[in-house]
């Protein structure tokens, strides 16, 4: 290869490299800004394909889409000096490339710090304005869509983006005090166990007693009645006898007679001790004649 043909080459190596660097594409989901020799000359690129002068122009690019800071889990205090432990996050996206980019130097990690630090004191004013309660459940919704608002105010003209949206993931109590408020918990669900126990074994003690009484009025209403058919079963057994012994006196009297001796003699061992002339024996002494 000879002399010509090298630096032909050479200048043909060169003109692509500043061809290839005089182009740069902006995607949908970036923003992005042109600076001359680190000096801004175009704060907010458009999307597409675009020409800069190279190695005077330079092209720093930015996430444009949606991005999510998540919060360190921070200690607040409440209106009643109640420490709450706030897990929380944020939702934001650049705004202006140009402030991002003097504010942040384009760095998300900067952004982030930044950020964290005005939504852990935003939080830190709208909870030590409201009640335990307010904070938990009562204006949790107007907690947050206020911490958004004044975090955004902020941020804006500081830093550049945009707070979309900040969400609270979790409110707890701190550790110590879950302790002491779990076992507060426990001694009063033991009272109310002993309440409802007591109660249970009056309103047992109640049903048992209503029960024995029932059944004591039962059994003598039972008793009653069973008495008076005992009655009137003696008093027909006896109307039937009186009838009986009324259509034939002798043979009501041999019949009696009979069962009179059936009982007497039902035992060989029983010794009777009568006078032989006594009517007891009166069937038998005429069986004998």
């Amino acid at each position: 290869m000879n002399g010509k043909a090298l630096i032909g080459l050479i200048f043909g190596a060169l003109v692509l490299a500043l061809g290839w660097n005089s182009f740069y594409i902006v995607l949908q989901t970036e923003r992005a800004v042109l600076l001359r020799f680190g000096k801004v000359v175009e704060s907010d690129v458009k999307p597409g394909l675009h020409l800069k002068i190279p190695y005077i122009n330079q092209v720093r690019k930015f996430d444009g889409r949606l991005m999510t800071l998540d919060a360190i889990t921070s200690r607040f205090l409440t209106l009643e000096k109640k420490a709450l432990m706030v897990d929380a996050f944020a939702k934001w996206r650049v705004r202006d490339a140009e402030r991002f980019y003097t504010a942040t130097s384009g760095l998300k990690q900067i952004a982030d710090e930044r950020l964290s630090r005005r939504l852990e004191a935003s939080l830190r004013d709208q909870f030590g304005s409201r009640t335990l309660h307010e904070a938990v459940s009562g204006e949790r919704d107007a907690l947050m869509a206020q911490v958004t608002a004044s975090l955004n105010r902020s941020v804006q003209n500081e830093l550049g983006v945009e707070v979309i949206d900040v969400r609270v993931k979790a409110i707890d109590l701190p550790r110590e005090v879950n302790r002491s408020v779990f076992e507060r918990m426990a001694s009063e669900r033991e009272r109310e166990a002993r309440e409802h126990r007591a109660k249970g074994k009056e309103l047992a003690e109640g049903i048992r007693a209503d029960a024995d009484r029932q059944r004591r009025v039962i059994i003598a209403e039972a008793y009653r009645e069973s008495e008076i058919k005992r009655g009137e079963g003696d008093a027909e057994a006896a109307r039937i006898y009186a009838a009986a012994y009324g259509q034939n006196p002798e043979f009501y009297a041999f019949y009696r007679s009979l069962q009179a001796y059936r009982e007497s003699f039902a035992d060989k061992r029983d010794v009777l001790v009568l006078d032989p002339s006594s009517d007891f024996f009166q069937y038998l002494e005429r069986g004998a004649r």
